[in-house]
């Protein structure tokens, strides 16, 4: 494409960003301001319906905690949102109030609607977000509260949580005794992502180990390499299965970082890229399948916001995908973005298929945008 047609193109690309940057601002963001905070327990509620009403609590996750103070410490300093870093505050001390287990550290998966524990098992996919969400938060305060309890998380996640196998069992006991569960790949990926937002604020040398030993476990032990895909299971269970967005995820992570580009890991899963694309990107649309089989065939053709949002950042490391990139920003506008919200699911013929709104979606809806902006200005 000639420099002139890039440049129109990105102008016309940076045009559409705005729209939907100032959805995010002016939708979805307010929404966990009023009507998806329960200031009462100082929490987000677990998700809206479309008429922005709290489903009723079932419960309430630390994971959810985590990503909602992340999402608010991204926009402190945004002049659109000044009680930012008030409410990351709130988050970050609701954080330790309900979920810390004083008795046997890390914390609860989730508390009842009362603020009782509930699910007490200590399952790393929230360790893992409390890492990231603290390292993106200290990094905006520098409080030494909030590196304590980052280092906290760290220390749990490298003392309990490992397998020594360079990966880490995905979920243990109230009181850390094993449940036999192995390692799985999102809570896997999501570690390596809070490792990653760590090294962003501090050097450190642990973190920095860790993350080179997590991915040489993942190259071995959850690529298959004649397929080019990442499993979402050890290559030795059966069943197993792999997803497109983990797939463009796991790329942006590994594409993104200095230090993991030209790794093994990054080889493959620019193959695996590749893959996800041609297998579970339907060519008209644009929509992403949430599973492929192994042998590449769709297992389930559901399509989520978080993973159009996750091939949507992905492709900004793709040389030479202004075209696509305008096509996916405009896919994710049209059918999932609305006036009130967003749709979270679509079935297979594009028709809603689930339209309440979750706490944890807008994490996605941000670092797909703060994705896209770096784009614009490198």
């Amino acid at each position: 494409m000639p420099d002139a047609s890039l440049s129109t193109a990105k102008s016309s690309l940076s045009a559409l960003f705005a729209e939907v940057q100032q959805h995010f601002m002016r939708v979805v963001v307010p929404l966990w301001q009023g009507p998806g905070w329960n200031a009462e327990m100082a929490l987000p509620f677990e998700a809206l319906d479309a008429q922005h009403q709290p489903l009723p609590p079932q419960r309430y996750r630390a994971m959810a905690c985590a990503r909602q103070l992340f999402l608010f410490s991204s926009l402190i300093g945004h002049s659109a949102v000044p009680e930012a870093g008030e409410r990351a505050a709130a988050l970050f001390r609701s954080l330790q109030r309900h979920f810390h287990d004083a008795e046997h550290g890390g914390w609860f998966y989730s508390i009842d609607p009362q603020g009782a524990p509930l699910d007490r098992r200590k399952d790393l996919y929230t360790h893992a977000f409390i890492v990231f969400a603290c390292a993106h938060y200290w990094g905006k305060v520098r409080e030494p509260l909030v590196e304590s309890v980052l280092n906290a998380a760290l220390t749990v996640i490298a003392e309990r949580f490992a397998d020594g196998d360079g990966l880490y069992e995905s979920v243990l006991a109230e009181d850390w005794s094993s449940l036999d569960a192995g390692p799985l790949q999102n809570p896997l990926m999501h570690l390596a992502e809070a490792f990653l937002a760590t090294l962003e604020v501090r050097e450190d040398a642990d973190t920095l180990a860790a993350l080179d030993a997590l991915a040489q476990g993942m190259q071995r032990r959850f690529v298959d390499v004649e397929l080019g895909v990442m499993l979402e299971k050890p290559l030795e269970a059966g069943d197993n299965w792999s997803e497109p967005g983990h797939q463009f995820e796991w790329f942006y992570l590994l594409e993104a970082s200095a230090h993991l580009r030209g790794t093994p890991l990054h080889g493959s899963l620019t193959t695996a890229f590749a893959h996800a694309q041609a297998q579970g990107v339907d060519k008209e649309t644009g929509a992403v399948a949430a599973m492929l089989e192994v042998d590449g065939s769709v297992k389930d053709a559901t399509q989520r916001i978080w993973a159009q949002a996750e091939y949507l950042r992905a492709l900004t490391l793709r040389p030479g995908s202004e075209d696509l990139l305008a096509r996916q920003l405009d896919a994710l506008q049209q059918r999932f973005l609305h006036p009130g919200g967003w749709n979270e699911c679509l079935d297979s013929q594009g028709r809603i298929s689930r339209s309440d709104m979750p706490s944890t979606t807008p994490y996605h809806l941000a670092t797909c945008y703060l994705g896209l902006a770096e784009y614009f200005n490198a």
